[in-house]
This record gives structure tokens, C-alpha cells and sequence, in this order.
């Protein structure tokens, strides 16, 4: 399974972007997929998970309230809109597929990761 990842940009504080995560096959083991981000000199961090087979979903305390995660089924394709960004949000942002639903906020645990997508935030 091969993920691609798009939609990154520059953006000023308030505004928003849409990532998106395409898989090249559906992958029958893949319970959930999410997406991380990573600043410099700073660990792999999860943003959100979206559970594959019955859509539930989970964010980090940050980016609640701002951050939407979805999924089309059909394009085997998951979304992030980002609203109210703010300028902590700046990072690479990668999505990445697992076989297990338990550690979906756990980066060690992933089968597939896309390429990443720089996504920056200017005050």
C-alpha cells in the first residue's frame, strides 16, 4: 500500500487548509489511519485517526474544535480540513495507515506512512 499526501502550503494565522491521503489499494487489514505532524527537532506527533470500517475519530487536545478528519470510502482517501490555524501548527504533516486501532496515536506502531506534506502557518 502506497499512501500520497497533498494539499500543504503556506497559509497566515486564521485560515485553512485541506490535507489529503491517498491510498493506492484498500488495504483489508488497515483498521485506521491518521494523520502525525512533526516540527524540527521534535518527535513524530499525533493530530487525529479516523477509524476505517466505522468512521470514529479521535484528535489531540490541540487541535480540537479546529481539525476535522474524514474519509471517502470510495477514493480510499482521507481528509483533514484544518480551520484557525495557528503558527505551533507549522510542521510536516504525514499520514499513515495501521492494522490495529488500539495504538492509533502510537507513530512505532504504523504499517504505511505517506511522504509528508509541509503545511506553515505565518503570524
Amino acid at each position: 500500500v502506497q499512501l500520497q499526501a497533498s494539499g500543504g502550503g503556506v497559509v497566515q494565522a486564521g485560515g485553512s487548509l485541506r490535507l489529503s491521503c491517498a491510498a493506492s489499494e484498500r488495504s483489508f487489514s488497515t483498521d485506521a489511519m491518521a494523520w502525525f505532524r512533526q516540527a524540527p527537532e521534535k518527535g513524530r506527533e499525533f493530530v487525529a485517526g479516523i477509524g476505517w470500517n466505522f468512521g470514529i475519530t479521535i484528535y489531540a487536545d490541540s487541535v480540537k474544535g479546529r481539525f476535522t478528519i474524514s474519509k471517502d470510502d470510495a477514493k480510499s482517501t482521507v481528509y483533514l480540513q484544518m480551520n484557525s490555524l495557528k503558527p505551533e501548527d507549522t510542521a510536516v504533516y504525514y499520514c499513515g495507515a495501521i492494522d490495529r486501532w488500539r495504538f492509533v496515536k502510537l507513530p512505532s506502531k504504523y504499517n504505511y506512512w505517506g511522504q509528508g506534506t509541509q503545511v506553515t502557518v505565518s503570524s
